[in-house]
């Protein structure tokens, strides 16, 4: 794929192009996340693989953006944005609030029939199917911070910097409105396998949880669990790659078999 292929610049970040690619892996972040979450990720994959970050609006060089407050919207957005690229086989991983996010890609880009689905990486959040609905509410400052405190993660080590504060906090209202507002409504299961990954300490979401992917795909399923928390692939980044390179690997050719 060229690096001349007009995208919008704004959604995605590619850290490590590789305009030799054969397949696309599309990350999306957690809530309050960045792309930038994904730059490790990005350096540990082959030349095969394009990955592509997704800059969700309202952090960092969008900060001035306001956010979406609604996980369809961002899907719809996320979709439109990707279809230069869905000339290659694609995989989505998204972790916590970012594999809602993905699912919901994953299924307009199944409607649409424009991409070929490698599979889903759902990592650290519980099945669309068993989420239990939040409701509207109104998270204070504090509530959302302590929230982040408790899941860990980059963002929980710098908390007493004010002017990293300031500037995550209203990312962090925005995800979590689109959070509390987003309601599976069920439909077909993903032509996809879905691959669900969790920190075995992660208070978020439980085995029983991530095994309810499986009742979302028509394909194949996976649950994997590392060890570690909410952030476990922080620290085991390598083994996830290595994990997520081996499964798309192993869909291309299921597919170049059957055609």
């Amino acid at each position: 794929m060229s690096d001349a292929v007009n995208t919008d610049e704004a959604w995605i970040r590619r850290y490590h192009p590789s305009p030799e690619a054969s397949s696309v892996l599309v990350c999306l972040p957690h809530a309050g996340g960045a792309a930038s979450f994904y730059f490790p990720v990005s350096g540990m994959t082959p030349p095969s693989v394009e990955v592509l970050a997704v800059q969700l609006p309202g952090r960092q060089d969008r900060r001035g953006e306001p956010g979406v407050e609604s996980i369809g919207e961002l899907a719809d957005r996320v979709v439109e944005t990707l279809r230069p690229w869905t000339g290659l086989p694609v995989a989505l991983f998204g972790h916590s609030m970012g594999a809602t996010v993905a699912f919901e890609v994953a299924r307009r880009l199944d409607r649409s029939d424009t991409a070929l689905l490698l599979g889903l990486f759902a990592s650290g959040r519980p099945a669309p199917s068993v989420l239990r609905p939040a409701g509207p509410q109104r998270r204070s400052d504090e509530w959302l911070l302590g929230e982040v405190r408790t899941l860990g993660g980059t963002h929980a080590q710098v908390l007493g910097d004010d002017e990293f504060v300031r500037a995550i906090l209203p990312a962090l209202r925005s995800d979590y409105r689109a959070l509390d507002t987003y309601r599976y409504l069920p439909g077909p299961r993903l032509s996809c396998p879905i691959f669900a990954l969790r920190g075995e300490e992660d208070p978020k979401v439980s085995v029983d949880e991530a095994r309810a992917w499986r009742d979302h795909t028509a394909a194949g399923f996976e649950l994997r669990t590392f060890p570690g928390d909410h952030f476990y692939l922080v620290d085991h980044a390598r083994e996830v790659i290595a994990l997520v390179v081996d499964r798309m690997r192993g869909a291309l050719r299921a597919f170049d078999q059957r055609v």
